[in-house]
């Protein structure tokens, strides 16, 4: 999963946010730093890497995408599936889109201190150019993926993926309806054995 299911996942608890964001950002060895919520927040993130990554359904969308993406795959689908997660937001939340993203915007401004730089770094980019809430349209995964493709090291051709997702857009919208409720599920039980 992408920045704003990550988020989501984590429910009320901003600290748990915080460290959920962090996830991808903090080495294990500078874990320590962090209060014990945000290392709660860190192994949530990890736990729903995991969890997402050995999935049966999300394995499915990964090779769907191989031919055209190789190694991309698992990126492009974290992306799709946030992209349903933004698009049928008032299934998941009583809360806004918009409010909820605006809130982790605040939370992060108010705890700049807490990242390193290059978790600061993206954020800003994330905040100019409001990915979290460009991820409910097409528009915004194009930008989003054609982003990061220019970002990778070696060809990716992530900048056609969100014509894959319009082309098979069924296809990958079931499979993110089969796997996102069992994914909350999981992570629901998860965070009360952290």
């Amino acid at each position: 999963m992408n920045y704003l299911a990550h988020i989501f996942l984590s429910g009320d608890n901003n600290l748990l946010k915080l460290g959920n964001f962090l996830g991808d950002f903090v080495r294990s060895k500078d874990q320590k730093k962090y209060s014990n919520e945000i290392q709660k927040g860190i192994k949530l993130h990890q736990y729903i890497d995991h969890y997402t990554d050995t999935h049966a359904t999300v394995k499915k969308s990964k090779i769907r995408l191989r031919p055209l993406f190789g190694h991309y795959a698992p990126v492009i689908v974290d992306v799709y599936y946030d992209h349903f997660l933004a698009l049928n937001w008032s299934q998941f939340s009583r809360i806004r889109l918009k409010d909820f993203i605006n809130h982790f915007y605040d939370l992060t401004d108010k705890n700049k201190s807490l990242f390193p730089k290059k978790a600061r770094h993206i954020l800003y980019y994330m905040k100019r150019d409001n990915w979290l809430y460009e991820y409910r349209t097409l528009e915004g995964i194009d930008k989003a993926l054609t982003g990061m493709s220019r970002r990778t090291k070696f060809v990716s051709k992530m900048e056609s993926a969100a014509f894959e997702l319009e082309e098979n857009f069924n296809q990958y919208q079931e499979d993110f309806n089969s796997f996102f409720p069992e994914l909350r599920a999981e992570i629901n039980f998860m965070k009360n054995q952290l």
